[in-house]
């Protein structure tokens, strides 16, 4: 394993947080990470809001949860003010799942396949939603995907919003300058909102063509299209599908 990629730079633009698992990874076959996150999560100044939306679960039926970020920011605040027996919980992906179960939850629903907001609709306890009270535990902002589709269905959708989504560039010349020295070979790209951010930042500059964008969904890979970039989709969302992508 440790030769698989010798020589092989690859920044990595996920929160510094979420990388460590993919960046011990690549180190650990011999490549080099250059750590760029265009997402930095924060906590909101202030929390008034977000409590005053959860205060009273008791008339929801289901509380769904987008990401990590929303449970680690979200659940120490529903915890204190307290979960009803019948609320029922969903979260996008087997990770956010799990830090679910880890404040208490006993039960929840995630996809089975592909871990976003269109697999998660797909599950037969979201298609019959028929005046059912649904909360979205979510950073400002996001998607509407989710929220939409289940209004369609009848449900009624409220969010509540804790946590916010930063990027701490203002410029590419550490990746520029990276990949002129052929330092890095591949930059790996986790959502749709870091995508729109290196575009931003890098324009049209010439390096952009020369190094391999790793992505996780093919939604992130169509916001490149005509760009005439070099994108590859991982076969799942997880870091073993991004690691064994980067080593193909």
């Amino acid at each position: 394993m440790a030769q698989l990629l010798a020589n092989i730079g690859v920044a990595i633009t996920r929160p510094v947080d979420q990388a460590k698992k993919l960046s011990q990874l690549i180190t650990n076959a011999g490549g080099t990470v250059i750590p760029f996150p265009l997402i930095e999560i924060v906590p909101l100044n202030d929390y008034s809001l977000f409590e005053y939306v959860i205060s009273d679960l008791t008339p929801y039926d289901w509380v769904i949860f987008i990401s990590s970020n929303a449970v680690q920011n979200g659940m120490p605040h529903i915890v204190k003010s307290g979960i009803p027996s019948h609320l029922k919980f969903a979260a996008i992906g087997p990770v956010t799942a799990q830090e679910l179960l880890q404040f208490g939850a006993k039960e929840v629903l995630i996809p089975r396949n592909r871990f976003d907001s269109e697999s998660l609709l797909a599950l037969p306890d979201m298609l019959d939603m028929k005046n059912k009270k649904v909360m979205i535990v979510r950073g400002v902002g996001g998607r509407e995907v989710l929220a939409d589709t289940l209004k369609t269905r009848g449900a009624k959708v409220t969010f509540a919003e804790c946590y916010e989504r930063i990027n701490p560039q203002t410029n590419t010349n550490l990746l520029a300058e990276a990949c002129q020295n052929k330092q890095l070979h591949a930059i790996v790209v986790t959502s749709s909102e870091a995508m729109r951010h290196l575009l931003d930042l890098a324009g049209d500059a010439s390096w952009l063509k020369q190094v391999t964008i790793c992505v996780n969904h093919a939604r992130i890979a169509e916001l490149t299209v005509d760009l005439r970039l070099r994108i590859q989709v991982a076969e799942s969302a997880g870091d073993e599908a991004m690691f064994k992508l980067l080593c193909h």
